[in-house]
């Protein structure tokens, strides 16, 4: 079958490594099943993955990507939850939580296999594209600010980093759930659409805000740490589940974080059950995940260069068939 996979591991030149052809199909084992993949969408985890973050080099060669909605041999639409091991199902119940690539093969492929237990009923409401879109970026977003940020509707959230796939789902799904959003950007393009998606206000990185917030979202780290910190009303929170910028930042600002009592959280994607609430969430409201651009499964290096200098807005998809 045709897939996109790592065959070397590159820390400087990630897409060195990435390779298109030829891979093996997934053969059958007790308590998994296969999926044929419609669409899958790219993650900066597949960056990393060739960087050797999370990747061992006697896995390799392995086919990338975590999201995917496919088809399985009855017909049965189906949308993938990527973290294996967390549950024992399908795997060993001692195996250590993972996301799917750095120990098993991935969705940037006709076929993936994966334990039965991970896979839920694609609501119909959804394309394949856009079911595709929330196994990672948007059920991290989800997670963040429904579970771990503990908003209410009518709280003020900043989220830094306008149009990468976390920071627009979580403008994306706040307004729909009646929040009040805040977001930043270098780039005013970016800004813009920020503030179309439903953000009440887009400043540039760093700009002061119009108020201090109930919570911020975190995913760039260094370059933004300091001034999320000083956004924050006194026992605000700040959830972090991404450092792109690097993950030391210049000025910690410890004293405010305890003289404000604040809390920091750190967030990691999220449960299978709350993929299913926010497959739910979408079907029930229209909200849909903000696609960039759909490319075929042979031109996944486009979308790989494209994720690389992070001139996209939304999700990178790939379809597949």
């Amino acid at each position: 079958m045709f897939a996109a996979y790592a065959a070397r591991i590159d820390r400087d030149q990630p897409l060195n490594g990435l390779e298109l052809g030829e891979r093996p199909v997934p053969e059958e084992r007790p308590g998994w099943t296969t999926v044929n993949v419609r669409a899958a969408s790219l993650n900066h985890h597949d960056l990393w993955s060739l960087r050797g973050v999370g990747l061992a080099e006697d896995k390799l060669p392995m086919i990338l990507g975590c999201d995917a909605a496919g088809i399985d041999e009855d017909g049965n639409e189906f949308v993938l939850h990527s973290v294996i091991g967390q549950t024992g199902h399908g795997v060993g119940p001692k195996e250590p939580r993972s996301i799917l690539t750095e120990r098993y093969q991935g969705t940037f492929a006709e076929r993936v296999s994966v334990p039965a237990w991970n896979v839920l009923p694609k609501p119909r409401e959804l394309s394949f594209a856009e079911a595709a879109c929330l196994p990672t970026a948007w059920l991290t977003a989800y997670r963040m600010l429904f579970t771990n940020a503990g908003v209410r509707p009518g709280d003020s959230v900043l989220v830094q980093g306008a149009g990468g796939g976390v920071a627009t789902a979580a403008i994306v799904l706040g307004k729909a759930a009646g929040l009040r959003m805040f977001a930043t950007s270098r780039d005013e393009a970016r800004r813009k659409r920020a503030v179309e998606l439903g953000a009440v206000e887009a400043l540039e990185s760093g700009a002061r805000l119009p108020q201090r917030v109930d919570a911020v979202i975190e995913t760039v780290g260094a370059a933004t740490w300091s001034h999320s910190i000083k956004s924050l009303r006194p026992g605000g929170t700040l959830v972090i589940s991404g450092a792109t910028s690097g993950d030391r930042p210049s000025h910690a600002e410890l004293t405010r974080v305890f003289f404000l009592e604040l809390r920091i959280v750190g967030s990691t994607m999220g449960t299978k059950d709350e993929l299913e609430d926010l497959l739910s969430f979408c079907a029930a409201t229209g909200v849909r995940p903000v696609i960039d651009e759909v490319l075929p499964l042979d031109r996944a290096r486009e979308g790989f260069e494209r994720l690389e200098s992070g001139d996209q807005f939304g999700k990178i998809v790939l379809a597949v068939g």
